[in-house]
């Protein structure tokens, strides 16, 4: 009974190939997603992902690939809160809220005065039941090597995440590394545009991190588990939502809600422990 209930999703091709971006699309947030928590990058995976729509919707009235202008309009807000940042005594929490919600606002506005086949729920929140496999094929195209990059330059990025000065010291190009992970961000978020849209890509680029980070303290086994829960929420959320008949990407995202509530109990267990033992007379 529980063998048909898992696999009888998948005897529809539409729920394979939904199965395959998910995946692809969850690991590779994943593994960006311990990044962006130790360094603290949350709200700027937030910020990029909503920055995109403007230029989703310029390069559509372009005639231009939506995901040449998301790249482009993600890259300049990562860019632009760097500068302002730089250049400015505002803090930088402060200007990515301005600067997201800013663009996003400006891309509303242009997606209501242009004239469009796209629809804005597939935008704000991907189609992943209707992508076709040149879709996968272009995901993949992105995703594929950005975890090769991640996983190449995994030790300088998180010595850069964890002191920058130290980086700096030994040689490494601390500027090259703040950028190209944004840059990296950048293209993760078109990776996961069409399959999970601009809004549940940033529960993506926490959510594991936040799992892995609080389920060990080693790096490489906080990437395995961030892999492995975000693997797993993308095959049980794909399930969930056929026989729940419901929208894959966010039965996704409460999977990996749940996944974090079971890590926060029991890193919460382990600390009462902790406690209790300290306070052990002799």
């Amino acid at each position: 009974m529980l063998h048909a209930w898992l696999l009888s999703p998948f005897a529809h091709e539409f729920m394979l190939r939904g199965l395959v971006v998910a995946v692809l699309v969850g690991i590779v947030c994943a593994m960006l997603s311990c990044f962006l928590v130790l360094k603290g990058w949350a709200l700027m995976g937030d910020a990029v992902s909503h920055a995109v729509l403007p230029g989703i919707v310029l390069a559509y009235s372009a005639g231009l690939p939506l995901i040449v202008g998301a790249f482009a309009s993600g890259l300049a807000c990562a860019f632009g809160i760097g500068y302002i940042k730089e250049n400015s005594r505002v803090k930088e929490d402060t200007v990515m809220g301005i600067v997201f919600s800013g663009m996003f606002a400006f891309g509303l506005v242009l997606f209501v005065k242009v004239e469009s086949d796209q629809h804005l729920n597939h935008i704000l929140f991907g189609n992943l039941l209707g992508l076709r496999w040149d879709d996968i094929a272009e995901t993949a195209l992105i995703a594929v090597p950005t975890i090769a990059i991640l996983l190449l330059k995994r030790r300088d990025l998180l010595l850069h995440a964890f002191d920058p000065a130290h980086a700096r010291a030994i040689g490494l190009n601390v500027r090259l590394l703040h950028f190209g992970l944004l840059t990296i961000l950048a293209l993760t978020i078109v990776a996961a545009l069409k399959a999970v849209g601009i809004i549940l890509v940033v529960a993506m680029l926490v959510a594991p991190g936040a799992i892995g980070y609080l389920t060990t303290r080693q790096f490489d086994r906080m990437l395995l588990v961030a892999v492995g829960a975000a693997t797993l929420s993308s095959v049980f959320g794909t399930i969930l939502s056929f026989h729940l008949d419901a929208a894959t990407g966010p039965c996704i995202v409460v999977v990996q809600a749940g996944f974090f509530l079971v890590a926060l109990a029991g890193n919460l267990m382990r600390a009462s422990r902790r406690a209790s033992v300290v306070q052990l007379p002799g």
